[in-house]
This record gives C-alpha cells, structure tokens and sequence, in this order.
C-alpha cells in the first residue's frame, strides 16, 4: 500500500517528528519506507529521515508492507499531515 502524504509541520520533517514516525513504523507489523526527492529511506531509520530534510509543504510518499500496512499508513498521515 502507498499514500502521498503533505508534510505539514511547519519545521518539515525535523528531529522530534522522525522520532515519532519511527515509532509508529515500529508500534505495526510493516515494512514502511518513506520517498521524497527519488530517495526511499527506511521509516524505522531516524538517521535516514533526518538525512531526507523533507521541508514544510513538501509531498512524500509512504509505501507499506505487511499485516498492518493500512494502519500504519493511516496513523503516519495523521502524524504528517
């Protein structure tokens, strides 16, 4: 399962809203990944999605496999967006 998510924070993808999506990504049996600017990170990597230095209003796209991979997508875009 995929989804375009719109980085909503207005510091983009900073330190303490990696921290929480890697939270999230570890809470669901998944395999989530998360790609802005043709990079595809591991979303359970907080040193991979600081490296992306996604900005505010940017799109990314959050591709999940896995029992879970609905739910992990829906809880990541409530994180997100």
């Amino acid at each position: 399962m995929e989804k375009v998510i719109t980085i909503k924070s207005t510091q983009g993808l900073h330190a303490q809203l990696a921290n929480k999506l890697v939270q999230v990504s570890n809470k669901y049996d998944v395999e989530v990944y998360l790609q802005y600017d043709n990079v595809k990170i591991d979303a359970k990597s907080i040193l991979g999605l600081m490296s992306l230095a996604v900005p505010n209003g940017e799109n990314v796209k959050v591709v999940a496999t896995g029992n879970d991979s609905e739910k992990a997508i829906l809880e990541i875009e409530k994180l997100l967006g």
